[in-house]
């Protein structure tokens, strides 16, 4: 059973419907209880960092979170805020990665990225079984997370930054793989059936 993390941080229903095509079954909660029975958690998320952490201290899901012991993939808002802080409302995070969410500077480029962008794999990971390299995904963020020690795959949007990113049982995409087409697909099966 995959649960999927409700924190009114939006993206919900897409990967809902991702995880349906695949013929998984998930719950969507976000209640303490079922989020640890599961076998795998998915962290999505669209909106504002300092709403969404806050958000889960209301939900007293903030402690759980940072010492969860299951697989759990952050997508886009979901893997920022797995970092230690972001500039986003200047809020303190989960503190899985050490780094920091940054803005993208609006006088070298478009903000906020969002299409399709290639996905450059960094280093070898379950994660990607089965992916080519610089295969494209779909994003659509304003905020970033710089490449670091834990990045996996890199993206471009003025620079580099990471599109991926891994630590013990914690993964991260900064794309929305549930709107990427068979790649997503692959990817969240990939979490679902090797991570």
């Amino acid at each position: 059973m995959i649960s999927i993390i409700d924190y009114g941080a939006g993206n919900v229903a897409s990967v809902a419907n991702a995880l349906e095509t695949l013929n998984e079954k998930f719950v969507i909660t976000s209640n303490e209880v079922e989020i640890c029975r599961a076998d795998k958690i998915i962290f999505p998320g669209v909106g504002e960092a300092s709403f969404a952490i806050k958000q889960l201290h209301m939900l007293n899901l903030f402690s759980m979170m940072r010492m969860i012991g299951k697989p759990l993939l952050g997508i886009c808002l979901g893997m920022q805020l797995l970092c230690d802080s972001s500039k986003e409302g200047n809020v303190s995070c989960l503190g899985i990665f050490p780094t920091t969410g940054e803005k993208f500077d609006e006088t070298k480029t478009k903000v906020p990225h969002m299409g399709w962008n290639k996905v450059k794999q960094t280093k070898e990971s379950k994660l990607f079984t089965g992916i080519k390299d610089e295969e494209y995904f779909y994003f659509a963020h304003s905020f970033y997370v710089p490449v670091n020690k834990f990045t996996i795959a890199t993206a471009e949007n003025g620079i580099d930054f990471s599109a991926s990113l891994e630590k013990d049982n914690f993964y991260g995409v900064q794309f929305h793989p549930e709107k990427s087409g068979d790649a997503g697909l692959k990817l969240l099966e990939n979490f679902i059936t090797l991570c």
